[in-house]
């Protein structure tokens, strides 16, 4: 089955053709980075817009390169959400349109899902039962996962997600967007020890997540080092490097937690911040230590592109799941209600 998958849940435009026997023939993404970052975040209207512009010619370009003809799709997979409405509306009405276009299904994919199942696209990918973390702009969980669509939410953020605790802690202390990668960037060159920031939530039972208060603990350390006229380079980088390892610390105790809760031995990180090498280079060591193995997508496919969408959504086709014509999306969708396959 040859399948075509549309990304296009917040500010990057995905596009891709997977192949049910060959695997993954090609992808393409165009990231609205520049055009948000005068902004200082996301706005909402200019990636509708944005999308629209994108989508044809990244479909053309996917084509192309795998060479393959429009003809040969079997259907075609789309991020239905959670995300941005707006967003989400652009891939929906394109994979509907194509979709009665060519005589084929359509299938909504849940964009969590998409990340979740990134790790599959490699090489060496995990078999289920694994413990996952999800760790991205609007989502930090922990979950069971039994098998496609078998997903027992373990714990949550109650306030700010891990990646946008890194964004908003980015901004207040004037760095640009997006804030994560640059928040990593200065901690490779902070001094160690020079600032230690608490781990929230690691002190009670539970595996639930809260950053909001150490992003107001941070934007206190940057204001008071303000105060006393220190407002070096090597200061933002010993902040940023406090930062991140507190984030780090705080999502390797929960998933060892996790682990010992659930008694598995594979744990697969997705979503945007799982790309950040002091994370996987912390839970790869605490995995090492409970005997265990720990997976994730190469870099590319950590943010949101359309190759987790097109196998997410070929796995669901193959298990005879598709969507009616209506064109529907879902602002926010509780993963665990997703049917199992």
């Amino acid at each position: 089955m040859l399948v075509l998958g549309l990304e296009t849940s917040c500010d990057e435009t995905g596009v891709a053709l997977y192949d049910s026997e060959q695997g993954l023939l090609a992808d393409a993404l165009f990231s609205q980075i520049d055009l948000h970052r005068v902004y200082g975040g996301v706005v909402p209207e200019l990636a509708s817009r944005d999308h629209v512009k994108r989508m044809l010619p990244l479909i053309r370009q996917v084509l192309a390169e795998a060479g393959r003809e429009a003809a040969q799709i079997d259907a075609v997979a789309y991020t239905a959400g959670p995300g941005l409405v707006g967003a989400l509306l652009v891939g929906a009405s394109c994979a509907q349109a194509l979709a009665l276009a060519w005589g084929v299904p359509a299938v909504g994919v849940h964009h969590m899902e998409g990340h979740l199942l990134a790790p599959m696209l490699e090489e060496q990918a995990p078999a289920f039962p694994f413990v996952a973390l999800l760790v991205s702009g609007g989502h930090t969980q922990l979950v069971r996962v039994d098998g496609i669509g078998r997903y027992e939410l373990l714990g949550e953020s109650v306030d700010d997600a891990a990646g946008e605790a890194f964004d908003k802690t980015a901004k207040l202390m004037g760095l640009r967007y997006p804030g994560g990668p640059e928040i990593a960037r200065l901690a490779d060159q902070g001094t160690p020890g020079r600032f230690v920031f608490p781990r929230p939530m690691t002190d009670r039972p539970g595996l639930d997540f809260s950053f909001s208060g150490l992003k107001t603990f941070t934007l206190n350390t940057w204001q008071q080092c303000r105060g006393a006229g220190d407002e070096s380079e090597q200061t933002r980088c010993d902040i940023a490097l406090a930062f991140q390892q507190a984030v780090v610390e705080t999502l390797t105790i929960k998933c060892r937690r996790a682990l010992k809760q659930t008694g598995l031995k594979s744990l697969v990180i997705a979503g945007g911040v799982s790309a950040n090498h002091a994370l996987r280079q912390a839970l790869e060591k605490m995995l090492g230590e409970l005997n265990g193995q720990v997976f994730y997508a190469r870099p590319r496919f950590c943010t949101d592109n359309g190759a987790m969408i097109a196998y997410a959504g070929c796995q669901r086709l193959l298990a005879g799941q598709h969507d009616g014509p209506a064109i529907g999306v879902q602002a926010r969708w509780p993963m665990e209600l997703l049917p199992a396959i």
